[in-house]
């Protein structure tokens, strides 16, 4: 109980936090370019909120609402998700953004976008200033490799060179992904470098498996903490995990995702020790966690920054982080994608079960690159939907209609509110099939 208490504090405070910034960004620029703002929200108000302010000489209302599924900035004389029609019925007013020059619209329409995204790189400085660049270097590291890997030439010890020819880097999200989605990946194999030719659907193919395309750390345990359910199995350091109820665990990547499938059960180890394979009783606890550590032969990088070098570093950090995400976008769209899609369950078990502040404003800045990136789709009732039309408007010279806008934000209402009823019914799923 506590864990999932503690989660859902981060999942809010981070929300809040995002929700904030994207909405400020819209009011900024509506506010320089003298549109009225009506309302600037955290979180929604139907029928009612749990606190409001409106300042005697301004004109908008600041409040929480009580469905915490978001926020939003209510811009006078736009058709929003609210559907507020009523402006329609009198003449466009000078404060109103539907009398403001189109290149003014859009720049209030991306004003969300752009500081999501200045957030995100704001965050990875202060991380890299506070707590270090801390990295492991592809190009140095020996890697474990799952079953699909070692199916089309990988092995155990092999250290990556080059996706395409080009150069891998650092051992994360970005690198991995440019891997698997290569045609040749660069090797290097007992000081020899090799060429591994990638079949066409081998992305395709790791994505669908069960266990990850690699991992630098093995499951030979290190350390086991006394009195614990590894401990109480007799799990000794040296000892290696090879199997989790019959399931191979290759590396420490396959373990965790074993074990966290059977989290709560008792199960049976099969573990190689002094070059013999014996089998261990043990109970997995409610996390999905024994009690150990393992061996990690990486050797990690941290480069500290100053104040100066820090922001060309969060640059950097951040960038990675984009560019991973706008490439594994396109996967949500096939069959895969759409069975994994999940809602606000999915997104708080990313957060760590103890409070950590390093890693809770890692997660926070990648929920905000996110959250940018979602926004921009050019959906209607999302930022990119309304950036869409105004595009389109200044390219033609035509503005689409009031009633065509009208009806293309309840379509992309629609749609959105079907989305989040199918992702969190994923997540509501998944806790009676886990």
């Amino acid at each position: 109980m506590e864990t999932i208490l503690i989660k859902a504090l981060q999942l809010v405070l981070s929300l809040s936090i995002l929700v904030i910034v994207h909405e400020f960004g819209h009011f900024i620029f509506a506010r320089v370019f003298k549109v009225r703002v009506d309302k600037f929200y955290l979180f929604f108000d139907p029928w009612f909120a749990l606190f409001r302010y409106k300042p005697r000489k301004g004109d908008t209302e600041y409040g929480v609402g009580w469905v915490p599924l978001g926020g939003y900035v209510k811009i006078s004389g736009m058709i929003d998700e609210s559907m507020d029609k009523e402006f329609l019925k009198n003449p466009p007013q000078p404060w109103e953004f539907r009398t403001k020059p189109a290149w003014q619209r859009l720049l209030i329409m991306v004003g969300g976008v752009l500081m999501n995204f200045a957030l995100a790189f704001f965050i990875y400085s202060l991380i890299a200033f506070k707590w270090g660049d801390n990295y492991i270097p592809m190009d140095k590291t020996p890697l474990y490799f799952g079953d699909v890997a070692q199916e089309v030439g990988f092995r155990d010890g092999d250290i990556l060179l080059k996706a395409d020819g080009k150069r891998l880097t650092r051992y994360d999200e970005l690198d991995l992904f440019r891997t698997i989605e290569a045609e040749e990946v660069t090797l290097l194999r007992g000081g020899e470098e090799l060429t591994v030719v990638l079949p066409e659907d081998f992305e395709m193919r790791v994505i669908t498996s069960r266990s990850p395309f690699a991992d630098f750390r093995s499951g030979v345990v290190d350390s086991v903490i006394a009195g614990g359910f590894a401990d109480e199995a007799g799990l000794r350091r040296g000892d290696r995990i090879v199997s989790v109820d019959g399931r191979r665990t290759w590396s420490f990547a396959a373990l965790t995702s074993s074990l966290s499938e059977v989290a709560g059960t008792d199960v049976l180890l099969a573990v190689l020790r002094d070059g013999e394979e014996i089998e261990l009783a043990a109970h997995v606890d409610s996390e999905g966690k024994l009690g150990f550590t393992v061996l990690s032969p990486a050797v990690g990088v941290s480069d500290g920054h100053n104040v100066l070098t820090a922001v060309p570093a969060g640059l950097r950090l951040g960038y990675r982080k984009l560019s991973f995400y706008v490439l594994q976008l396109r996967l949500v769209f096939t069959r895969e994608g759409i069975r994994n899609i999940g809602g606000l369950g999915a997104i708080g078990n990313l957060f760590p079960s103890k409070w950590s502040w390093p890693a809770f404003w890692d997660m926070t800045a990648l929920l905000s690159i996110m959250l940018g990136v979602m926004n921009l789709l050019p959906v209607p009732a999302l930022d990119g939907g309304h950036v869409l039309f105004t595009v389109y408007e200044i390219i033609t010279r035509r503005k689409p209609s009031e009633r065509f806008l009208e009806r293309a934000q309840y379509a992309g209402m629609f749609l959105l509110i079907l989305l989040m009823l199918y992702a969190n019914g994923n997540d509501i799923l998944r806790l009676f099939t886990k």
